[in-house]
Order: structure tokens, then C-alpha cells, then sequence
């Protein structure tokens, strides 16, 4: 477990970013930004600080960077997305998805309105002196698509939000990609609650702003809408 100190978090602000540029499906670790958009600046592996921005949806340009080809996956799968380098900020990872509507496809719907649903979000473990991340050092992420999930086009968003620099209104780090996905074998199940983004997230709220050093927090709460568990 990383312990960074207030005083170490400010002076890594700027480094040690990462970006998510492959979806794994099985053991099958796709190619990197064959399914997953590939954000404008991706190779800075900067992250996104404005929630309020078009870039919080599926990173800058991320919207309409569509990516090459739509991955099949099946409901109730396990499938995941790779880290690069690896995860190395403290913070909470949530996992989306957007019923693409009909006349478009999941390589040209821009994930716009409110469509996107959570499926899956992790927070840290408390106890001792500093709070404890799943996904401290991670180099790959793996969540359940819901077995309920209607088959179909989507759109599959991750979203690891760092918090070393949290304690004031705009300093979480969102660090975003999208992929593209058909889902098969799909449920009956009605998604929801539904969101937008922007709009799902405000920058003072309690899982987006706050101070995970001191003092430490007892308890976590990630931002959006409840999880959908299908």
C-alpha cells in the first residue's frame, strides 16, 4: 500500500498519470485503442479535472473519437480494462455504461443525454493510519456485465478518480476512456437510475471533494447514481 503524505501528493500532482487503452474480455487483452477510443492527448495520460466539461463523458474528444471496431461481449461476463502504466493514484473506480439508441451504433453514438448507468464502483478499505485502494498499483481492472443487460450497442466508460489532491473544488484527477461493445445474450433487465454526462457529477461532492489524508476518513461514498446490479 502507498502511504503519500499531503505534502508528497502535491509534489507528484503532475506525474505518474495513466490511461486505460484496452478492454479485456476472458483472458484477451485486446489491442490498445482497437476497441477503446483513443482520447485526444492520450499519450500524456493526463487526466480530466473538470466535471462540468464535455471531456468528463469519455475523455478529451473522446466523444466522437470513435474507435475502429465494437468488441462482442456477453452479459454476465467477466470483462475488464488494462492500466498503462498502472494505477498510481489513491481514489475510487466506477465503471459505466450507455444503451446506444437506435439509429446509431456503438462506433458512432457520441454518449450524449441521460443514458449512462453505473454497473460497478470500488472504494478504499478502512483502518490504521490511512485508507487502503483495491486498485493501488493495478495494472488491469475487471468488473460483471450485468446478466440483465438488454443485448445491444454500448458504450463501456471506466473512470479511476484520483483524489491525492482532492481537498479543494477541482482537484480530483478523472482519469476516463470509453469502449465500444455489443452486448450478447442479453436480460430483460431495465437499467438505471440514468445519467448524463456532464451532469451526473458536481465538483463538491462529498466523494469528488474531500481530504483522504487528515483527517482520515471513516467513510466513502463515490459519486453518481446507485449501482446497477441487473
Amino acid at each position: 500500500m502507498k502511504v503519500i503524505t499531503p505534502f508528497l501528493a502535491l509534489a507528484t500532482a503532475a506525474h505518474a498519470h495513466y490511461n486505460f487503452p484496452s478492454i479485456i474480455s476472458g483472458t484477451t487483452t485486446t489491442p490498445a485503442w482497437q476497441y477503446v477510443r483513443q482520447w485526444t492527448g492520450y499519450y500524456t495520460f493526463n487526466p480530466v479535472a473538470n466535471v462540468a466539461s464535455p471531456d468528463i463523458r469519455c475523455n478529451v474528444n473522446g466523444s466522437t473519437a470513435f474507435a475502429p471496431s465494437t468488441l462482442s461481449i456477453a452479459a454476465g461476463s467477466t470483462v475488464g480494462f488494462s492500466a498503462n502504466p498502472d494505477i498510481y493514484h489513491p481514489g475510487p473506480l466506477l465503471v459505466y455504461m450507455a444503451k446506444v439508441p437506435a439509429g446509431s451504433t456503438a462506433a458512432n453514438f457520441d454518449g450524449s443525454g441521460a443514458v449512462w448507468f453505473k454497473i460497478f464502483e470500488q472504494g478504499p478499505k478502512f483502518g490504521g493510519q490511512a485508507l487502503s485502494w483495491p486498485t493501488d498499483s493495478a495494472t488491469s481492472v475487471s468488473f460483471t456485465v450485468p446478466k440483465g443487460t438488454p443485448s445491444g450497442d454500448y458504450l463501456l466508460r471506466v473512470e479511476h478518480i484520483g483524489l491525492h489532491v482532492a481537498q479543494s473544488s477541482g482537484g480530483a484527477q478523472f482519469y476516463i476512456s470509453c469502449g465500444q461493445v455489443t452486448v450478447t445474450g442479453g436480460g430483460t433487465g431495465t437499467p438505471g437510475p440514468l445519467v448524463a454526462f456532464p451532469g451526473a457529477y458536481k465538483a463538491t461532492d462529498p466523494g469528488i471533494m474531500l481530504n483522504i489524508y487528515y483527517p482520515v476518513p471513516t467513510s466513502y461514498t463515490p459519486p453518481g447514481p446507485a449501482v446497477w446490479t441487473g
